[in-house]
């Protein structure tokens, strides 16, 4: 399933993925902008719309919750952003990953295991 998010829309399931379901409300409360309350309705129908998200009806207000998950999410984003910035190349998105100062050496060191135990992995695999 190919998943894509505008900004905004990104910023108002991210508040879904922590809190599980919330409100108009409660989302706009968790926003680090400050945004009117059509503003944030007229997102969640659109991400509604869109099969993301879903709402269940809590007296007079919809409680909305996501539909797809980050994780699936973020598969998707990787996979557009290592086709347009790194010409699908994954060896890019890792040189580019490991030259960046701001990873710490741990970081490294957990990639590094990461990738021993997926190759150790396919010495398995008949």
């Amino acid at each position: 399933m190919e998943v894509s998010f505008t900004e905004r829309e990104l910023d108002v399931m991210d508040v879904l993925w922590d809190t599980g379901t919330a409100t108009v409300t409660e989302v706009r409360e968790r926003l680090a902008d400050d945004l009117a309350y059509t503003t944030v309705l007229t997102v969640l129908r659109t991400l509604e719309e869109k099969g993301y998200v879903g709402h269940e009806e809590e007296g007079r207000a919809h409680r909305y919750f996501p539909r797809v998950e980050r994780q699936t999410a973020g598969r998707s984003a990787l996979r557009r952003m290592l086709h347009k910035l790194f010409k699908d190349s994954p060896e890019m998105l890792l040189t580019h990953l490991v030259s960046d100062r701001r990873v710490s050496d741990e970081e490294l060191r957990r990639m590094r295991r990461l990738l021993d135990e997926r190759l150790e992995g396919e010495d398995d695999r008949p």
